[in-house]
């Protein structure tokens, strides 16, 4: 016990089938582990201290794994309190020598208290997953700002924090959009939050899909997603947005496109993908059919108003499938709520296949690389990741993958790069 890293896990005992699934997902993310062993020969991070708030999964233990095998300090908290896989966590202590402070179901006071050990590494660089740790640091923990030379956000969410930072100018070093990169945005949100959302809803409830009219609110890559891989389970799609241009694309997708006050009415399963707060709330819960399921795959637990629907219920009956709590209104009418209405896919499952964070954890990983080398040129303020790590990524995931592709010819270049040739 003496010789392993400070901690606060639930239990070092499980430390053993951690490390088998850890492993089991290494198997899946061969970008990753190219990544990790050019990382062991040349330790890019050498003497760097990271704080990562993220989900503690088997693919974040192969993140982690990469980022200390580089030379790197890594202490690691959740970003979410029902994410934690308990068993990941114990390996990462015991296997692998990474502080982890994270809990599966932990409170919110634990859940701050996870963020600020954390922190207490005095991180020079910060990985986050929703803008948490980010705003802990600008709010409760402003003294460590000045050692903070950068970071990188991987969620829609907390780019959209980051973006609102910049504006008002609160935001003290550079951040990376990880998530706004196409080898990140187009797979992992759209294919891994399709196949992991619609996963999570049938471990939690046994519905079958084929047949049933499912609500998906947002039309984003993530929403996209849903909507695709409910739609080839049979399932009729109804999307809500607020955005014309994405409604209209559902709609040219053969999708049926309705405002919420009218899909509450015909849905059976409600999937929410916005990342605002509200989207199901008072008005549609009045109407919803008995036994409609509501599902969240945003990150923040603020998508369905759960207060609300708390105090709507008569009774409540908590956890009578595995992450499905029940909601008895006045009129007889039952409301399933899946996960307490928390990242669904993580919440009820575990989360996005390996094969698919292979690409987005590559890109945290080789974006650290390269803000470590860049950061002290960039103002304070949120980055692209840079167009060659991106297709560097997709070209070693497609190697991997025993697929080659097409090179342009010398006068296909010339052609490209040349405004003088006409018709």
């Amino acid at each position: 016990m003496s010789d392993l890293p400070k901690h606060d896990i639930t239990d070092l005992s499980l430390a053993e089938r951690g490390r088998a699934r850890i492993d089991w997902a290494d198997r899946n993310m061969p970008v990753l582990r190219e990544i990790r062993e050019r990382f062991a020969k040349e330790r890019p991070f050498e003497g760097i201290r990271f704080a990562a708030c993220m989900h503690v999964t088997t693919e974040t233990a192969n993140l982690m794994r990469a980022l200390s095998e580089g030379g790197a300090e890594v202490h690691l908290c959740a970003s979410n309190p029902l994410s934690t896989q308990d068993d990941t966590a114990a390996s990462l202590v015991s296997d692998f020598g990474v502080p982890v402070y994270a809990r599966n179901g932990v409170d919110r006071d634990g859940y701050y208290a996870h963020i600020n050990a954390a922190l207490d590494c005095q991180p020079h660089f910060v990985f986050d997953d929703g803008c948490d740790l980010v705003n802990t640091l600008h709010t409760a923990r402003r003294d460590l700002l000045p050692t903070v030379r950068g970071g990188c956000e991987e969620t829609t969410t907390g780019v959209i924090r980051l973006r609102q930072m910049t504006r008002d100018g609160a935001l003290h070093f550079p951040m990376i959009a990880v998530n706004d990169t196409d080898t990140k945005h187009m797979f992992d949100n759209r294919y891994g939050t399709g196949q992991s959302s619609l996963d999570a809803i049938m471990r939690a409830t046994n519905t079958l899909f084929a047949g049933k009219t499912v609500v998906v609110a947002g039309y984003g890559y993530c929403g996209r997603g849903v909507s695709d891989r409910a739609r080839g389970l049979g399932a009729h799609v109804v999307v809500t947005e607020i955005d014309p241009t994405k409604a209209l694309d559902a709609n040219m997708q053969g999708l049926t496109v309705l405002p919420m006050s009218e899909a509450a009415r015909v849905g059976d399963v409600f999937i929410t993908v916005t990342g605002n707060r509200d989207v199901l709330r008072r008005e549609h819960f009045e109407v919803m059919k008995d036994g409609a399921i509501l599902a969240n795959s945003g990150h923040f637990d603020v998508e369905i108003d759960i207060r609300t629907l708390e105090s709507m219920a008569a009774e409540k009956r908590s956890r009578i499938r595995h992450q499905t709590d029940e909601y008895i209104l006045s009129d007889g009418r039952r409301l399933l709520l899946i996960a307490e209405g928390r990242l669904v896919n993580l919440g009820a499952a575990e989360g996005h296949p390996a094969a698919v964070m292979d690409m987005s954890f590559a890109d945290q990983a080789l974006t650290a690389e390269w803000l470590a080398g860049v950061s002290d040129e960039l103002a304070p303020g949120v980055y692209d990741v840079p167009e060659e790590i991106d297709k560097q990524v997709a070209r070693v995931k497609l190697e991997s993958m025993g697929i080659g592709i097409d090179r342009l010819t010398p006068a296909q270049e010339e052609y490209l790069n040349s405004w003088e040739v006409g018709s």
